[in-house]
Parts: structure tokens; C-alpha cells; sequence
């Protein structure tokens, strides 16, 4: 903890502006003119100061700049403790983890005190007895930000032992020391976090009585160990994480614990499909040696699944959709590219819509459903979740499919024109009992082979998008077909890896055979 010759990187803040050989005794700490500050109070000033310079307090935080962000600043500005509640992957931990940014680099501490206490304000007697006796000589050791932030996961066998601390009889023993004398304990992770902050993701979690020990060191600073009470003025800031579920079922916070908790922050996914593209290409470990094209197209269309479950009637929205889903997909993608480069040894690295398919496991074990394991299984309502996207996205980039009218008397009347089929070419080609084999691990050549056999499809493609890569134009060509399909224009077998598309009518009169045999 002691280091004789770092750079204090800190705000400036005049009163405490150190020498670049941090002091290594109480007395050369005083002459220069450093004064303490309790933990949130240096918070709050650090954050005035990154604000006032248009520093972003918080980097890789998308979405979040005019909601949650402004709601965090003000209860940091008003020294609170506080709480994120919201649904899984909206960056709650991401956030707290942040915190330890707004605090000073280093801070002075009373050298081998287990509670980092402050050479201006020691708390146990042990300090005190040695800032007495060594004065001006008393010996300090600095404190990184890094080492001034914990973390605890709630969960049911969490003790009070393991948050506050407990006696140790052997030592008491060793020592000769009544066990009612504070230096027979071993403290536990919130004091030997004081002067820091400390985080307790899924605060509902904890046991009742759990809680009830948190009370006192949010207000009176005073704490319990095994009925002796210490009075401990702990300098600490406390932050709290929970999902709304827990929060207000399966365990719940006890109501003096939440009255003392000063600001309850709400968090939400990302509003915007752009957004939620951002954080995707932020987290999905993408840097894999080679160059993998995932255009913005795919980027958009696998934030539009994660947007489909989260309006899907079969998916537990109280559980919520993590922005983990996207960021799996994704990264399933790029291994399918991967994969076919590989197999086929070939340089392609373009993506294919199959390869949207191919993510189903990072989407099934992401999900939870209202119906798991009865009507609707997780495959198949990932199946209709892309299904539904690419549907959605369909027509925002391609005109809706609409079959041709036949003239009628009232149309020659008025001399109205019968609506026109965009599609009309690829449909009659599939109509002629015309069928297309796509497979997952086609080489380039054949897959481009394929596509181009199908009548009109590239100039339905080249009349609404402009693209000099041929990779993205034949993208597009297999995203038409695969349109349609949703659209109930042509027909669709999977089969291991192979998908056929074929005419819609033609295929449902061959079912109709089938059945009647």
C-alpha cells in the first residue's frame, strides 16, 4: 500500500495539491497544506469538476445521457446513497463499477490500519493511541482509488460476519484481551472499506436480518458484533443494485433500509435500434485475428430481434431481454463466418442470413418464457423472434409484398390502375415450380450461384440500395427471399443446414396431398 515515489494524479483542488513525492510522515503531509474530505464529499467535487470541463463521467455509457446519467449526478451532488434498479444487462454494474473514477488517485492513511483511517481523524483506539504517541513522525501509507471500491454480491449465506466482521476468541486468547475490546476483531468487508465505496448488487437478496445490520451504518455509524456495540464512524458511500422482480417478490428490501437509502435511480434499455448497435459493437469481442464484415445492416437487424422479445408475448418481460442477447448473436455470427471461411478455405467473410439462424443457442439460453417447456419451446419462439425482425426490417428498406389485383369493372370505370407486384418477377420464377437450395456451408461461389439463378432478384435489390460490394448485394438478394417468406409469399424448409424456398401455393397443395394419402 505504501509507495515512497508516485505521481498524484488528482482534480486540481488547491487545498490539496501534493508534491510529486507523496509525503511519507504526518508532518510533511501538513506542510503541504492538504486538508481531508469525507468520501462523498469528494465525490461530489470531483464530479462539479468533470462536468465544468465536458468530461464524460462515465465512458461506455450509451443511451443513458439525458435519463439516467443526470439522476446519478444529482444524488452524487447531493451526497446520497443510492440504488439502480432495473432489469438484466442495463449496465447497472457497469455503472458503480465507474464510481471509483470521481475519486481522489491516492489518499493519506494511518500506516497498518485496517480500517484506512485518516492520520486527521483516526476512529479505533489502536490510531489513536499511535497518533499520540508518534505525532508529527506518525508514519502514513497511500490508498489507490482501485483499493477504495468493493463489491459484494447478495446472497442468502451472506453473514454479518462477512459484512461487519466478528470476534476472534483465539485471538482474544493470545492477546489476553477481553473479547468486548474492538482490537479482538475481525472486521469485515464495509469497514475495511470505509473511507470508499462500496457496492451490493441484488440488494433484495439479502436476508432480513442481514439488512437490519446495514441500518445503523448508513445513520448512526455505529455497529454490533456479537452484542458489543462499537461505536465506528465509518466515512463510506453506499451503493445498492437490484432487478424490479426481486425487488418487489421474491425478496424486498426492509422498509428502514429503503428510507435510508437517499435516491432510487431507474434504469431501461436502449430506446433507440442505434443505440442498442452501439453497445453491441462496444462489448462483442469482435478482434478475433481476421477481418469479419458485419455491415450495419446485420448490426441493426440483430438489435431488431432483441426489440421483437421484448414485445413478445411468450417472453417473461418481467425477467427483461439483456442487452446480452444482441451482444451473444452477434458474436455467433461472426463464428459462422469463421466457421464456412474455414470449412471452405476460403477468404469470404461476409455474412449470410442463415448465419442469423445459426445464433438460436445464444438467443434460447438468453430467454426466459412465460410458457417454458409447454406450448412454446425456446427454439421455436427464437425462430419466430427472427422471423418477426427481419418481417419488421423488411419493410423498412423494401416495399411491402402485395400480390397483383385483376381488373374489375369499377377499376375500368374510374380508370384506376390495379396495384403493381414488385415482386412479380421472383414470384413467377418460383411460381413456374421453380425451387432454390440455400446451405449454410455453401461455398461462395455456389451460394452466389444460387441467388443469381433466381429471376429479378438482383434488380429488386439494385433498385432500392446502392451497394459497390458485391458481398452486401448478395446479403440483400437472400434477405428479399427471405422477406417474402415472412410475408407468406414463397415457402421455406429447414433441413439440418439447408433451407428451400419454393412457391407458396404450390407448397401448401402438395401438403394437402400428403395429408390425404
Amino acid at each position: 500500500m505504501t509507495n515512497t515515489n508516485l505521481t498524484l494524479k488528482r482534480p486540481a483542488v488547491k487545498r490539496n495539491t501534493l508534491p510529486r513525492r507523496l509525503p511519507q510522515t504526518l508532518g510533511e503531509l501538513k506542510q503541504t497544506g492538504y486538508t481531508p474530505r469525507t468520501v462523498k464529499r469528494e465525490m461530489r467535487e470531483n464530479l462539479l469538476q468533470l462536468l465544468a470541463a465536458k468530461k464524460n463521467p462515465f465512458p461506455g455509457i450509451i443511451g443513458f445521457d439525458q435519463t439516467v446519467l443526470p439522476q446519478i449526478y444529482n444524488a452524487l451532488l447531493s451526497e446520497h446513497n443510492f440504488i439502480l434498479l432495473g432489469l438484466r444487462g442495463q449496465a447497472k454494474t457497469r455503472i458503480i463499477r465507474q464510481l471509483p473514477g470521481l475519486l481522489d488517485e491516492y489518499i493519506p492513511c494511518i500506516s497498518g490500519s485496517p480500517l484506512n483511517e485518516s492520520p486527521f481523524a483516526p476512529i479505533t483506539d489502536t490510531s489513536k493511541e499511535m497518533v499520540k504517541k508518534c505525532g508529527d513522525e506518525l508514519p502514513l501509507s497511500w490508498l489507490h482509488r482501485d483499493q477504495r471500491f468493493q463489491e459484494k454480491l447478495a446472497t442468502p449465506d451472506v453473514s454479518i460476519a462477512d459484512l461487519i466482521g466478528d470476534i476472534d476468541p483465539i485471538k482474544a486468547a493470545r492477546e489476553k484481551m477481553d473479547i468486548s475490546d474492538a482490537r479482538v476483531i475481525n472486521w469485515g468487508i464495509i469497514p475495511r472499506t470505509n473511507r470508499g465505496i462500496f457496492a451490493i448488487n441484488e440488494a433484495p437478496d439479502l436476508q432480513p436480518r442481514i439488512q437490519v445490520g446495514l441500518l445503523n451504518i448508513l445513520e448512526e455509524s455505529d455497529i454490533q458484533v456479537r452484542g458489543f456495540p462499537f461505536r465506528v464512524p465509518l466515512d463510506i458511500a453506499l451503493v445498492f443494485t437490484a432487478n424490479p422482480e426481486d425487488y418487489t417478490n421474491r425478496g424486498n428490501l426492509i422498509t428502514p433500509l429503503k428510507d435510508r437509502i437517499d435516491s432510487q435511480i431507474i434504469t431501461h434499455y436502449p430506446k433507440t435500434i442505434s443505440e442498442a448497435a452501439q453497445i453491441t459493437k462496444q462489448e462483442a469481442w469482435s478482434e478475433r485475428g481476421g477481418v469479419v464484415r458485419i455491415p450495419e445492416f446485420i448490426s441493426e437487424l440483430i438489435e431488431e430481434i432483441s426489440f421483437e422479445a421484448r414485445n413478445s408475448e411468450f417472453v417473461d418481460q418481467s425477467s427483461g431481454v439483456s442487452a446480452r442477447v444482441s451482444i451473444a448473436v452477434y458474436e455467433s455470427i461472426i463464428s459462422s463466418i469463421e466457421r464456412r471461411a474455414a470449412i471452405n478455405q476460403e477468404k469470404d467473410t461476409y455474412p449470410r442470413i442463415s448465419d442469423l439462424y445459426g445464433a438460436l443457442p445464444a438467443l434460447t439460453g438468453k430467454m426466459e418464457l412465460v410458457y417454458e417447456g409447454e406450448l412454446e419451446g425456446p427454439t421455436l419462439v427464437a425462430t419466430s423472434l427472427i422471423g418477426r425482425a427481419i418481417k419488421a426490417y423488411f419493410t423498412k428498406h423494401f416495399p411491402e409484398p402485395k400480390r397483383q389485383s385483376k381488373k374489375t369493372n369499377l377499376s375500368d370505370e374510374f380508370d384506376v390502375k390495379p396495384q403493381t407486384n414488385p415482386y412479380e418477377a421472383v414470384t413467377d420464377f418460383f411460381g413456374s415450380s421453380m425451387k432454390l437450395e440455400l446451405s449454410d456451408n455453401s461455398t461462395l461461389e455456389a451460394y452466389r450461384a444460387a441467388l443469381d439463378s433466381v429471376a429479378g432478384l438482383k434488380g429488386i435489390v439494385a433498385k432500392h440500395f446502392q451497394a459497390a460490394d458485391p458481398g452486401e448485394i448478395y446479403l440483400r438478394m437472400e434477405f428479399v427471399l427471405e422477406g417474402l417468406h415472412q410475408h407468406n409469399v414463397l415457402a421455406k424448409e429447414i433441413t439440418e443446414a439447408n433451407f428451400r424456398y419454393s412457391d407458396m401455393l404450390s407448397n401448401m397443395l402438395r401438403d394437402v396431398e400428403v395429408d390425404s394419402d
